[in-house]
């Protein structure tokens, strides 16, 4: 009897940290890790300007509400994630796991910010965000609204091209 109760106990603990993905330490590593990825995808040599790093540091240390020393131990986890990391779906399915749509529509707002800090956007980042939005079933009209909604110009939004908002098969 104790042991039954033992286990609903546990389970009961284990259900409330994956409806608290904020206090889940993979999910806030997979997060960091996405956005370092994003962060320095353009690089030559895979690091990410001050602003970014910055930007990178106010978001995970909001959203997850961690203290300095732990954002920034976040932050060198996220890094050493995507270095050993060879593609995305790692990162994306433990956030799918854990994540609401809002929190998956969130993770990808948070991707435009770190972007958006530098000014515009490239191919690489725009590509990097799409891939990354479709894996995490962030649909392409949700993915354009959020970055319409973090631009700081929509001067600088490259036109949306009709293969950019329909979803390709075979993947």
């Amino acid at each position: 009897m104790f042991g039954s109760l033992k286990t609903f106990f546990s389970k009961l603990v284990e259900d409330a940290s994956l409806r608290n993905p904020s206090e889940n330490k993979d999910c806030q590593r997979a997060t960091a890790a996405l956005l370092v990825r994003v962060a320095t995808v353009a690089t030559v040599d895979g690091e990410m300007s001050e602003a970014r790093r910055g930007k990178l540091h106010a978001v995970l240390k909001s959203r997850f509400r961690l203290d300095d020393l732990n954002t920034d131990q976040l932050v060198n986890d996220g890094v050493a994630a995507n270095r050993r990391a060879i593609d995305l779906y790692h990162f994306t399915r433990q956030l799918s796991d854990v994540l609401d749509d809002e929190g998956r529509r969130r993770i990808v707002r948070m991707m435009w910010e770190i972007i958006y800090v530098d000014g515009g956007v490239n191919e690489f980042e725009d590509n990097i965000i799409w891939r990354t939005a479709d894996l995490l079933g962030v649909s392409s009209r949700q993915r354009i609204e959020l970055r319409q909604g973090i631009a700081p110009d929509s001067a600088t939004l490259a036109p949306v091209s009709f293969a950019d908002a329909v979803k390709p098969t075979g993947r």
